[in-house]
């Protein structure tokens, strides 16, 4: 399964990583949706981005599998000391947990088949013949088919090869917009 590519930095030992980071997040009903080790003004960021257990074989959306923040500070007390006496990581870094949020980032095939109907923001690495010539596609993602990432477009298809993505999220939309004349609708008449 194709995977597009993370922002951590190439000497971290990602396997090491997941093998201290999954147990805990495990023990407390919750799996990891991702994770990245980036460095920001402030010093090196360790993000783990979790949601409930069992919210990915269950195609759950992102309100069921939504996490508290009491949930990620539980996480975040005992994953700190296990990463400390793991000792993967060669400098001082902040550790972050929280919940991919309503714009998740879509990163494995499996996030794009679960996320069926729903609109989303996929950054190409380069035009490809699937995009129409674009580098960016906003729309409602189709499913996945040989590889390919299905959006439709308005009346435009999609199909854009999974390795040609360089960034891919939801897109959050508030509800319909009013339509015009209906705003002042519910006042009471003037006398």
């Amino acid at each position: 399964m194709s995977e597009i590519a993370r922002t951590n930095p190439p000497n971290l030992d990602r396997d090491r990583l997941d093998g201290v980071v999954n147990p805990v997040v495990h023990a407390h009903g919750a799996e990891v949706v991702d994770l990245e080790l980036k460095s920001e003004p402030g010093g090196w960021v360790l993000r783990v981005f979790v949601e409930k257990a069992g919210s990915a074989e269950t195609n759950a959306d992102t309100r069921d599998a939504a996490v508290d923040l009491e949930l990620c500070s539980g996480i975040a007390r005992d994953l700190s000391p296990a990463l400390d006496v793991a000792d993967i990581i060669p400098h001082r870094y902040h550790l972050e947990i929280s919940s991919p949020g309503v714009e998740r980032t879509l990163r494995k095939e499996r996030d794009f088949v679960r996320f069926t109907g729903k609109k989303a923001k996929l950054k190409l690495l380069a035009a490809s013949p699937g995009s129409h010539g674009e580098k960016v596609v906003v729309g409602i993602l189709a499913g996945v088919e040989e590889g390919k990432v299905k959006v439709t477009e308005g009346h435009r298809h999609h199909a854009v090869s999974i390795d040609q993505i360089a960034t891919a999220r939801l897109v959050f939309e508030f509800g319909p917009a009013p339509k015009p004349g209906k705003a002042g609708k519910n006042r009471s008449p003037s006398k």
